[in-house]
């Protein structure tokens, strides 16, 4: 059962969605957008909701709910991650998917943006059930993705393997002529199944890339920097490696069963290996104590990672934060309000569109590899990624210096002047 929106009329905005309203509205102000291509940017192209019955290991039916939104295809195909979070509804998706369309128009990538997932708790289900929970919501899906229309990748709560079962739902349902053409329907997959060296790392190893610009922009050492994390996923814990390795130090992380802190270090390596044998909680750690979630944005530390959920640095945290940069892996994590507060403290933040575009670049260079029958070795990816994030990084700056603005706001002004650019070179049809 599939419903299918294709035009809405506005709605009230609430939480990450009023957010990302008002980021947009405020850049738009400022290079006075032109009010037609305004009216379609403000909106999504197409909202897909879907209904499907699964099995479950007891015999039991249970009914799903999925999302798919699809904000913007001006620059190219839809591109954005699939989550299975409790937190997944039709606002959450609208948010992320405006989201991708800046990123992507950010970092100068031919996508558009979309997000989606299925609001559930992945903890409560057996890997078996996920499989069919996912192939069901694949097939539910239809032909509203596709390899040239709209590409998933991992995100919160997906990963490699969700992508791979994705990928041969959707090309079973394929002639056996056409299948080996729909590679590249998803990204994020294994490396076995068309997958991209170093696009486990990607999201991560660009939130430190961005963090190691910054810091040579502010001839800032990160030798000895303490910092913390929120999130010990994927990009949480990519982005701690590298920073690691750059002499930085780890002192608190917070995942979604609690936090912890030491002081002197956390070793990245050791809190992965726990974690993989604690059912992915950090936990009971030795080697850091344990300390109540609301005292973990108040450490004293240099630099915030939040690479978790949406609207987690509030007007409530906001003005206990000790760090002097916050560096956004996740989407939305800031408020706009609470963001007001940290810059009038002088607190530098690298906003998300910036600090985790990682992630859809290496989907991007996956993409390419699927589509051109190419296969690029680790360190090549590495270098075009890195490449990519300085090339953007540079802009964010330039722009945020010559017009007097706050990085976000800069990075919003590049990603809607080149969809604005667009619109008006190609004209709105009929």
């Amino acid at each position: 059962m599939t419903t299918t929106i294709t035009s809405r009329k506005k709605q009230p905005k609430q939480g990450m969605l009023d957010n990302v309203m008002r980021q947009f509205n405020n850049a738009a102000d400022i290079i006075e957008l032109n009010k037609n291509i305004r009216k379609i940017l403000e909106v999504t192209n197409n909202e897909f909701i879907v209904h499907f019955p699964v099995r479950m290991d007891n015999g039991e039916v249970e009914i799903f709910t999925g999302y798919r939104v699809q904000h913007n295809n001006a620059l190219g195909p839809y591109k954005g991650g699939l989550r299975y979070h409790h937190t997944v509804d039709i606002d959450a998706a609208r948010a992320l998917a405006m989201w991708m369309t800046w990123k992507t128009s950010l970092a100068g990538l031919p996508y558009g943006g979309a997000k989606g997932g299925i609001q559930l708790d992945p903890t409560k289900y057996s890997q078996d059930e996920l499989q069919r929970i996912t192939r069901r919501f694949t097939y539910a899906l239809g032909d509203n993705i596709g390899p040239e229309l709209d590409i998933p990748a991992p995100d919160v709560n997906t990963n490699s393997q969700t992508m791979a079962w994705i990928l041969d739902t959707y090309m079973s349902t394929k002639s056996p002529n056409e299948r080996s053409k729909n590679l590249h329907v998803v990204t994020g997959k294994p490396i076995g199944t068309g997958g991209s060296e170093g696009r486990d790392r990607a999201t991560g190893y660009g939130v430190f890339l961005t963090i190691k610009f910054w810091a040579e922009h502010k001839n800032v050492n990160l030798k000895n920097k303490k910092f913390i994390v929120q999130g010990f996923g994927n990009v949480g814990y990519w982005a701690a490696y590298f920073l690691e390795k750059e002499g930085a130090i780890l002192t608190a992380v917070q995942d979604a069963y609690g936090s912890i802190h030491n002081d002197t270090g956390i070793s990245t390596e050791k809190l992965l290996d726990y974690s993989k044998a604690n059912k992915g909680s950090i936990l009971g750690f030795s080697d850091a104590r344990p300390i109540d979630n609301t005292e973990f944005f108040d450490l004293d530390c240099d630099i915030c990672i939040p690479a978790a959920l949406g609207n987690q640095i509030t007007v409530e945290n906001a003005p206990n934060i000790k760090a002097s940069l916050i560096a956004e892996g996740a989407n939305g994590p800031t408020d706009v309000k609470a963001e007001e507060i940290l810059l009038k403290r002088g607190v530098d933040i690298i906003p998300d569109i910036l600090c985790n575009s990682g992630g859809v670049i290496g989907s991007y260079f996956e993409w390419l590899q699927n589509r051109n029958g190419e296969i690029w070795h680790l360190d090549e990816v590495m270098e075009k990624l890195e490449r990519k994030m300085k090339e953007s990084f540079t802009k964010v700056v330039h722009k945020a210096t010559s017009k007097n603005l706050d990085m976000r706001t800069a990075a919003f002004v590049i990603a809607i002047e080149r969809l604005e650019e667009t619109y008006v070179q190609r004209g709105i049809f009929p």
